[in-house]
């Protein structure tokens, strides 16, 4: 099926995308990058963690997560990051720089396969596009949708960069001319876009709306919100597209496309509840804001944030809701060690009303001024709630123990303390029965997570294959962490391959080349993992057809996802000295190719050692059948002296 996917595009055009695409700039895109050395390192996105496992090495054009184990070139991120395809990958990065792909007719399982994903994109683009064109160019348009948002203060360039729109107040204007566009009614129902009545005829669902395109990470149209104009008996205020194979509600922030460049150069992600909010405060200067339109804070939205930034600024409602609103989610913020604050904005006010009325410096001022810690506001909107009454203070400390059971222990301790004082103190009640109870909500969590565990090991466990294609499965397993599933042996075949992909053209002693000598001297079927030999395969393959050694990006870049994971693996090396060896102590550390020749003797000598060792048993076992003295003799001989090239290899090799 990869195979397929890739003929959709020429190779020649696959390989100018890759040769263009730069690493660091393509995931500084989606992550907030720190240079380490002569890397980047950042938060994994693939996986929750507190302190940057995520390596970019610009040089080689791959990354490398050490928690999760993913990693692979460029198009592999896009393709994990977006959940694309191989195709749908190139696409994007080859848009992303403007070049023109030479591609081929797709194959007809890949088309059944992508369309209902393809087509939903291809549709929400056409409706976002033709709303847009009704509230800037149809009289309706203008003097409905177009006045809403005048009143709304929005300027003619923020309703562009944000594509609002206006659905006409009939029944059928869209549907009529989707249809007349070739749309299919089963694609237009599945994105919201349309109903169906009980008599079979369909309607516009979004009937004299105005419309707010929701946007993915990289910029494509997901769904929409849509907002009721007129007091309708019955009618939801707001009607949003049905989660599909594109849209899922948790998993997305509404103005994070327009946001993620200032949320990632401020540090700072401010949190808000609706469409208008985000408008409002991007109209003002204030770019570093996104909304969770209305549903509680989730794991899903969480990781977005956190790919940006740690810092997490809520801003709410001074109202009862508001406060209620503000307090959904905050446990999972701590858990996943955000420094997160509040700001209650004054009753009758939301974000998008304030900024309005008070501008954008008298806006960042309150903000600033207003900014509230997680338990201390808990505590004094909870104490004032109880009052006398000893339930609802009970109900409190539970509460707040939970709340303060969340905090990561191991990298926030300072203000887990902090809080189990302050808390004790303003709640009255004793320090050391606070901390009994804290520590009672971690071991129940910790127990539940293990629960869950390993129910899920029994379920993988039913399901395993218990074929001899077994080892590939592990190879491929989900999360990728390659390194774990090696033994001792393995992983000297790991360090095997390292030394033929990066150093396969170096000379080395009288062969010409590491490659030469590595085919020369070393029988593969030594080699036990089955993706380390078909990598090893691959390699010579590509070596005898095209008559030159292939570049490490034939295999970074490899169709298939074990290759460029294996890859990676072994290409990215996790430690490199500092700079200041040189800069400030005056001395010159060798490292990576400076010390590569030690490194192949030593990785070389282990596999010689390996095939010393098969002679040595095979040697011996013909000693044991053997009643010839002489030959007894000359096997004795044979034996003694595998058994001094032993030792002399042994003391080459570096165990790993």
């Amino acid at each position: 099926m990869i195979y397929l996917r890739a003929e959709m595009i020429a190779p020649e055009s696959i390989q100018q995308v890759i040769s263009r695409s730069d690493i660091v700039e393509v995931i500084g895109q989606f992550l907030k990058l720190r240079k380490r050395g002569a890397n980047y390192i950042a938060n994994c996105p693939f996986h929750n963690e507190k302190t940057p496992s995520f390596n970019i090495n610009p040089s080689k054009g791959i990354y490398k997560c050490f928690g999760c184990g993913k990693g692979g070139d460029v198009v592999s991120f896009v393709e994990e990051y977006e959940k694309f395809s191989f195709v749908e990958a190139i696409r994007w990065l080859a848009n992303y720089y403007q070049i023109e792909l030479n591609e081929t007719e797709a194959p007809e399982e890949y088309k059944h396969q992508q369309q209902v994903e393809e087509s939903l994109r291809i549709v929400n683009e056409f409706a976002a596009a033709y709303f847009q064109d009704i509230l800037l160019n149809h009289e309706e348009g203008r003097l409905i949708g177009g006045s809403y948002f005048e009143e709304r203060g929005f300027r003619r360039h923020i309703i562009e960069q944000f594509r609002l729109g206006y659905c006409l107040d009939k029944w059928d204007g869209f549907v009529t001319e989707a249809l007349a566009r070739g749309y299919s009614l089963e694609l237009l129902e599945k994105a919201g876009l349309v109903k169906t009545r009980d008599g079979g005829r369909p309607y516009d669902n979004y009937k004299g709306r105005v419309i707010f395109p929701i946007f993915s990470a990289t910029g494509r149209i997901l769904g929409f919100g849509a907002r009721i104009l007129k007091k309708a008996e019955h009618a939801p205020k707001y009607v949003n597209s049905p989660e599909n194979e594109l849209y899922v509600k948790n998993k997305v922030l509404y103005g994070l496309y327009q946001s993620r460049q200032s949320i990632g150069k401020l540090d700072e992600c401010f949190l808000v509840e609706g469409y208008t909010d985000v408008i409002s405060l991007h109209q003002a200067g204030v770019t570093n804001v996104v909304a969770s339109s209305g549903t509680s804070l989730t794991e899903g939205q969480l990781k977005l944030i956190g790919n940006l930034t740690r810092n997490l600024t809520i801003l709410y409602d001074g109202d009862a809701a508001g406060i209620k609103a503000a307090m959904r989610g905050l446990d999972m913020a701590l858990a996943e060690s955000f420094n997160v604050k509040l700001v209650l904005l004054p009753d009758g006010e939301d974000p998008d009303s304030f900024v309005q009325k008070s501008g954008a410096e008298a806006f960042k001022q309150y903000v600033e001024t207003h900014k509230r810690d997680v338990i201390g506001f808990r505590l004094e909107v909870g104490l004032k709630e109880a009052g006398n009454d000893p339930v609802k203070k009970s109900q409190l400390v539970n509460e707040i123990a939970e709340t303060i059971s969340r905090i990561n222990k191991t990298e926030d301790f300072t203000l887990q303390q902090y809080y189990l004082r302050e808390s004790a103190t303003r709640l009255q009640i004793d320090e050391e029965g606070l901390v009994h109870l804290v520590n009672k909500f971690i071991r129940e969590r910790l127990q539940q997570e293990r629960r869950q565990k390993e129910r899920k090991q029994g379920r993988d466990a039913e399901e395993a294959p218990d074929d001899t294609t077994a080892a590939m499965y592990a190879a491929e397993a989900e999360p990728s962490a390659v390194s774990d599933i090696f033994s001792k042996d393995n992983r000297q075949e790991l360090q095997l391959l390292k030394v033929l992909l990066e150093y396969g053209d170096k000379p080395y002693e009288e062969s010409g080349t590491v490659a030469q000598f590595f085919f020369e001297t070393l029988d593969v079927d030594l080699l036990e993992h089955p993706l380390v030999k078909r990598i090893v395969l691959l390699y010579y393959e590509y070596w005898v057809t095209h008559h030159q050694l292939p570049d490490t990006k034939y295999f970074t870049s490899h169709l298939e996802k074990p290759i460029r994971e294996m890859a990676a693996e072994v290409l990215h090396i996790k430690f490199s000295p500092s700079e200041n060896w040189v800069k400030k102590h005056k001395v010159e550390v060798l490292f990576g190719e400076n010390v590569y020749d030690a490194d192949i003797k030593s990785t070389f000598s282990y596999f010689e050692l390996k095939l010393l060792r098969r002679m040595l048993a095979e040697n011996m076992q013909q000693l044991q059948q053997e009643k010839d003295m002489q030959k007894v003799m000359a096997l004795m001989k044979t034996h003694q002296g595998l058994k001094q090239r032993e030792k002399e290899l042994m003391a080459l090799v570096i165990v790993r």
